[in-house]
């Protein structure tokens, strides 16, 4: 219960209040060597997208113009030469994906982002080593054989398996290997787009599920060592370089507006298509391998009507951006590009949606950008890419730091955020879930988006703590427990042990004294061979305490640690003394207050209203035409006649 010099012994951590208190709460030296680690796995995370860049660009040569030949800059599918054979490149193309994620692991299927989700969520983020070399593989094929996809989703799962891989050598906790984990996908991401700050967004608004030093701190160093490396081996500057666009003024942020809605809009409708596909895939009575060849079919026709929808497309966002492409090949280039995107990836192949989305994006701003009268052409198809993009991932903030790392445009800026934000705005009531989330909820893991501090931090402990307290002097017997009981007339969540002057030296949760009475006959007796207890040595547990102007998660944390269903509250200034007794009852309670503080509308101020003199109207002064003729019952009509001597 206590050492030997009368001091409170315990092992778990406690402050003397709140002054005490950090702004974070797990700073300390494990975020030194999480951040080494850190730093190997962004450097490993740009040589692994290096490597996914020159698999497309090996698998793309190979589909369509029989080369075989590596190279990091992306080779476009849109020049091949293959007249109606470009149908059953797809088809081949998607056939060894399904035969590679039957055999080798379902867990390449799919986007990447949800996969990354799922091992984060259900498997405490350990991935199987073979999925960081089968996921970039199977990629690769997919968008060299012509698939609509981006690169940035496989390799944010390739990178982040690669981080899980490298931390399961190691014994580290969960979260530990959750930072790695993400800090390989954002790494892998920032080396792919030369997005270091995007990546580090992406990481925080869909991985990590937290905003602490203990995970962004690495995340943000992977992401910034693979960036760097990124410029040795691929080179630097922006992937989208365009002139400056004007700089904001009324009518464009109004035309932002107009633009983020329409992002909305599109958002929601890419969204139902996908899963509408993918519910439609799951209704064909055959093996879930070859859904990937059928849904590559409409990517073949697509492909064939409209070339520049096959692959990743990077040299069209380009072309939107610069607006080098007649409205009417924008128009085909949309349509295709979102069925063929719709069918192939809800057909559950291997493929990435940041690109498709920036391609979809981006047409739908270059047709806008013909009718709105102000800013330039280029603006309006970097504010669609940005809204689509932030819309569709319900990320609006990685939506418009993604789309100005892209292009480096500042001046975009406030119109990127006006457009992101309207978009969320529309998809916040027309989607329960993001395009990434629903894949992860129909497999029956639910993902909340929404970030805020915990209640329990907010509220101090003194508002909910009870302040009733019955002490039991250290010395008695361990009967007068019972006494202790009656007297109170109900059983308290628990005792504090004092010593003769009311010093506390211990505590007594409910359940220990109901378990003690229980093996007593109801409190009766004791060792018969020996000395009568003590209630002194009934206390088992070291003696833990909260103050009453700590935090509740503070609290909340001491009773998980030591598994306590109470702790004794003592004063501040005098950590000797209780004042009150906090339990797990009244944690809940702080949930209900703090539900009243959300709900409860009130008013305390108004505007008082200015006195109304009334003033008597007399039907004589009005004309007759308004009034009418009056009645002679009216005594208003008989008093007024009497008081003008019967004069009309």
């Amino acid at each position: 219960m206590t050492d030997q010099g009368g001091s409170t012994s315990s092992n778990i951590d406690t402050h003397r209040g709140v002054h005490q208190l950090s702004d974070f709460t797990t700073v300390n030296r494990r975020l030194f060597f999480i951040s080494s680690l850190a730093v190997v796995v962004g450097l490993a995370s740009a040589f692994i997208a290096a490597a996914l860049l020159e698999l497309i660009n090996f698998f793309t040569n190979l589909f369509f113009y029989g080369k075989l030949q590596f190279s990091l800059r992306l080779v476009s599918p849109a020049g091949n030469h293959l007249g109606l054979f470009v149908i059953a490149v797809p088809v081949i193309g998607s056939a060894i994906v399904g035969i590679m994620a039957r055999y080798g692991s379902e867990r390449i299927r799919g986007h990447g982002i949800p996969e990354a989700l799922e091992s984060i969520l259900i498997t405490r983020s350990k991935m199987e080593p073979k999925v960081a070399v089968l996921k970039p593989v199977s990629t690769a094929i997919s968008i060299g054989s012509g698939g609509p996809f981006g690169a940035e989703g496989p390799i944010i799962m390739t990178g982040g398996a690669f981080g899980s891989v490298f931390s399961q050598f190691m014994k580290l906790t969960s979260m530990e290997r959750k930072t790695l984990l993400v800090a390989g996908a954002a790494g892998g991401m920032a080396a792919v787009f030369n997005t270091p700050v995007a990546a580090v967004l992406l990481s925080v608004e869909l991985l990590l599920f937290e905003w602490k030093p203990r995970s962004l701190i690495p995340v943000g160093i992977a992401s910034a060592t693979a960036s760097l490396l990124r410029g040795v081996i691929i080179g630097t500057g922006p992937l989208f370089p365009i002139a400056s666009t004007p700089i904001p003024n009324v009518s464009i942020f109004l035309f932002s507006i107009f633009v983020g809605i329409v992002a909305g809009g599109i958002s929601t409708v890419l969204t139902y298509s996908v899963y509408a596909a993918e519910d439609a895939f799951r209704k064909i009575p055959i093996h879930w391998m070859w859904w990937p060849p059928i849904g590559a079919v409409a990517v073949g026709v697509g492909g064939f009507l409209a070339p520049r929808a096959l692959g990743v497309g990077y040299d069209t966002i380009d072309s939107l951006l610069l607006g080098q492409l007649a409205t009417g090949v924008v128009i085909g280039l949309l349509i295709a590009k979102a069925t063929m995107w719709s069918i192939s990836l809800g057909s559950g192949t291997s493929g990435g949606v940041l690109a498709p989305l920036l391609i979809l994006g981006g047409s739908v701003g270059a047709i806008e950008a013909q009718i709105i009268p102000t800013g330039t052409a280029a603006l309006w198809v970097l504010v669609s890419m940005g809204a689509v993009l932030g819309g569709t991932m319900r990320s609006p903030f990685t939506g418009v730091i993604f789309s100005l790392e892209l292009t480096h445009d500042v001046n975009a800026l406030l119109p990127l955020l006006v457009g992101a934000l309207s978009a969320e705005f529309v998809t916040v009531f027309t989607m329960k879930r993001s395009i990434l989330t629903e894949k992860v909820a129909r497999r029956g893991v639910h993902v909340a988006r929404e970030y805020s501090v915990d209640v329990l931090e907010l509220i101090p402990v003194r508002l909910v703590m009870n302040k009733e307290v019955f002490p039991i002097s250290a010395d008695a017997p361990a009967d007068e427990i019972v006494q202790v009981i009656r007297k109170s007339g109900k059983a308290s969540v628990g005792y504090p042990v004092v010593d003769a002057i009311g010093n506390i030296q211990g505590f007594l949760t409910r359940s220990e004294v109901l378990d003690y009475m229980a093996r007593t006959e109801g409190g009766r007796g004791g060792d018969e061979q020996g000395p009568p207890l003590r209630v002194r040595d009934l206390v088992k547990k070291p003696l833990v305490v909260a103050f009453p102007d700590e935090p509740l998660r503070v609290a909340a944390d001491r009773m998980a640690q030591l598994d306590s269903e109470s702790l004794p509250v003592v004063d501040t200034s005098d950590n000797q003394r209780v004042v009150g007794l906090i339990s797990r009852e009244d944690l809940f309670n702080a949930r209900v207050l703090w539900f009243a503080e959300e709900k409860q509308r009130e008013r305390f101020l108004s505007i008082p209203k200015p006195p109304i003199k009334k003033v008597a109207l007399r039907t004589r002064i009005l004309p007759k035409a308004i009034l009418g003729r009056p009645k002679a019952n009216d005594p208003g009509w008989h008093s007024e006649k009497s008081n003008e001597g019967g004069k009309d």
